[in-house]
């Protein structure tokens, strides 16, 4: 037994309390993006979308992500506003799986954080049709080029397309890695954002 397997997370009674803990240690172990998280969404056909972003902020709300929101994950969420999502801290040998409906955060909070952006992402913002074809990285460049003119030395407003998003989870589940793939695993649900959790412990 180690620092890593020492002591029983699946006593715990609340899944905040223990997220906020395994997400300290990560940001400690992890060498790169601790924050970062797969993002599952499903197109109107009902095909699954995954790739990778930036959890940017979380509480008992749930767990936020800003993006384009004519992207791909954007208008999968127009579609349906669902989606899971999976940090794994290899560092660890950990994983955070969770899953919920997904509301828009307000303007003042999609504001308040494009605007501690570097300035170079904030004009990147502008010019990045996400998601959509781009016939070069030349293009691309002219793009940055126009809207680094276009703002000279002044603010860079937040575009009305780039918003966050919360993940609100009704379900949680944490893993832990044990020898011989004999894991530990505990899940918690509830029925919706404002309702009592249920734990369960689960075969590996």
């Amino acid at each position: 037994m180690n620092q890593l397997t020492a002591g029983d997370f699946t006593d715990t009674a609340e899944p905040f309390a223990l997220f906020e803990s395994w997400f300290a240690e990560a940001v400690k172990s992890e060498i790169n993006d601790p924050s970062a998280m797969a993002v599952a969404t499903v197109d109107p056909s009902g095909l699954p979308d995954v790739r990778m972003v930036l959890m940017k902020e979380w509480d008992q709300r749930g767990f936020v992500f800003y993006t384009n929101k004519e992207s791909a994950k954007g208008t999968e969420l127009a579609h349906n506003m669902r989606a899971a999502a999976n940090f794994h801290w290899k560092s660890l040998r950990r994983q955070v799986r969770l899953r919920g409906p997904v509301e828009q955060v307000t303007d003042a909070e999609s504001n308040a954080y494009f605007a501690s952006r570097p300035r170079d992402a904030r004009i990147g913002a502008w010019a990045s049709q996400q998601s959509r074809p781009v016939e070069s990285r030349f293009a691309f460049e002219k793009a940055i080029a126009a809207y680094t003119l276009k703002f000279g030395i002044g603010d860079v407003p937040r575009p009305d397309y780039w918003v966050g998003f919360r993940i609100m989870p009704v379900e949680i589940e944490f893993w832990h890695d044990r020898p011989f793939r004999l894991h530990d695993r505990i899940t918690f649900r509830r029925e919706a954002a404002e309702a009592e959790w249920r734990k369960q412990r689960l075969f590996p």
